[in-house]
């Protein structure tokens, strides 16, 4: 699979994950009718399956209720670079209103331990996603980059819970892990696992159904109140309804679909490339058998994982938006960006040069107008939801999911006291103006890069868009 050929429905043709996914991708029933329950959650993503989940554990009486509008795991989950990571979506400032300096601190706690839930649950669900926790490099081949390695590291150590979290690599540390051409140096923390995000998503939907909760797809939700989810069909005429107590929305980038929602997130597409499976040989010129993530410490970074099947699977770049929020399959292939992260991989490693890419595709991801995740409830109305992840979705979803959980279900715990419950980020200008400051922004950074790769730098035009950008 190179590219989107064949039709739409054709889920196998949207990613490398789902390619690569060990049985046939059979859609579940469409909802037909009207169903009642107690809750029904809008998106079969990491967000609504891990809400799904922890509900079920937490109280296998409730009835609960999953419509996705394609397939589980259609969206970002099944397109992601399969890191779980930590580091808190966003800017800390941006949680300082609700927490301080405490309350970040205590963000960055949850996510680290979040890494080791979601371990946790793959081993109790027996879920073959090729779960190995050996943590995640950002290198640096230019000396700007590794200004920023150790501005990141300092940074870090504010917030992280211990000094441990991350270290400071020369060049032959980084290559006693992973031998790439060009590198200075980089940092380590052991704060990551690699997956295969496909296999996560579907086998976290199955973990669902066995504990009870229906999932219902190809059921496109057009009308979310309060007690009440409609499905409509292409002609807009309705094809089913549930009625619940509880509403939870959890419909990330897609959000902007949805009646008077088009601001609430910035629809933002990543790209990936994939080389077919390496050989023994070339794995021994290249090292990485601890299977590390891997980013480097550019502004349009690009990030990387040796994938369980033993391929370089790599993305980043474009971070391209759309006039008006459009979400188009078409914009999945961006020729261009997958030019430059093949250049990239080829550059990196030589000893992969010939290796055939097999794999070229593309998703959105929901940035809101802060960069920082929100997770809210109002118990008045039954309206719940996560989102605006801005790309620490693994690790982050299954924190939302934990924490309506305990919201829904009246628990008072440590994840309902933390920042994000409760933030509101504010929605985006109008149009032209969103546009037009995405791709100005873009271009800046896109410049910054092209000067400091090569050789001059720092890149001081980047300040002029810091505040708009999310930290690393």
């Amino acid at each position: 699979m190179v590219g989107l050929t064949g039709s739409a429905l054709d889920y196998r043709l949207r990613s490398l994950w789902l390619d690569t996914l060990p049985d046939p991708i059979v859609p579940r029933e469409p909802l037909r009718g009207e169903l009642a329950a107690d809750v029904v959650i809008v998106g079969a993503g990491f967000i609504g399956l891990w809400t799904a989940y922890c509900l079920a554990v937490a109280d296998p009486a409730l009835e609960v209720v999953v419509l996705e509008a394609e397939i589980a795991g259609f969206g970002a989950s099944g397109r992601n670079a399969g890191f779980v990571s930590a580091g808190i979506a966003g800017q800390a400032r941006a949680y300082l209103a609700r927490g301080g300096w405490e309350g970040v601190r205590r963000a960055e706690k949850a996510m680290i331990e979040g890494i080791d839930y979601i371990g946790q649950v793959v081993e109790a669900e027996n879920i073959d996603c090729g779960w190995i926790k050996s943590g995640s490099l950002r290198i640096a081949t230019s000396p700007a980059q590794m200004e920023r390695v150790r501005d990141g590291i300092e940074a870090r150590r504010r917030t992280a819970p211990d000094e441990s979290d991350v270290r400071l690599l020369g060049a032959g540390e980084v290559a006693a892990r992973i031998r790439i051409s060009g590198v200075l140096g980089g940092a380590y923390t052991p704060n990551c696992a690699r997956v295969h995000p496909g296999r996560l998503v579907r086998g976290l939907a199955q973990a669902c159904e066995h504990r009870g909760v229906r999932i219902f797809e190809r059921s496109r939700v057009t009308s979310l109140l309060p007690g009440q989810v409609r499905c409509t069909g292409a002609d807009g005429t309705v094809t089913g309804t549930v009625h619940a107590q509880i509403v939870v929305q959890a419909t990330e980038a897609f959000t902007v679909a949805l009646p008077g929602q088009h601001r609430a997130y910035m629809p933002v597409f990543s790209h990936m490339v994939a080389t077919e499976p390496l050989d023994q040989d070339t794995w021994s010129q290249i090292g990485w058998q601890g299977c590390e993530t891997l980013a480097d410490q550019r502004h349009l970074f690009t990030y990387g994982q040796r994938t369980v099947d033993g391929r370089i699977a790599i993305g980043g770049r474009g971070a391209s938006y759309r006039l008006g929020s459009e979400i188009r399959p078409a914009d999945e292939l961006s020729p261009a960006v997958h030019a430059e992260l093949e250049r990239t991989l080829r550059a990196w490693f030589p000893a992969a040069a010939r290796a055939a890419i097999t794999h070229r595709w593309g998703g959105v991801f929901a940035v809101p107008r802060d960069w920082s995740m929100s997770i809210g409830f109002d118990r008045a109305t039954g309206l719940a939801s996560a989102g605006g992840l801005a790309g620490h979705g693994v690790v982050a979803s299954s924190l939302c999911g934990r924490t309506l959980a305990d919201l829904i279900l009246e628990r008072e715990t440590e994840l309902t006291t933390l920042p994000w419950v409760g933030h509101q980020s504010g929605r985006w200008e109008r149009e032209p103006a969103r546009v037009i400051a995405q791709r100005m922004i873009t271009a800046v950074l896109a410049s910054a890069d092209r000067l400091e790769d090569a050789g001059r730098g720092p890149a001081r035009r980047t300040r002029l868009v810091a505040r708009f950008i999310a930290a690393r």
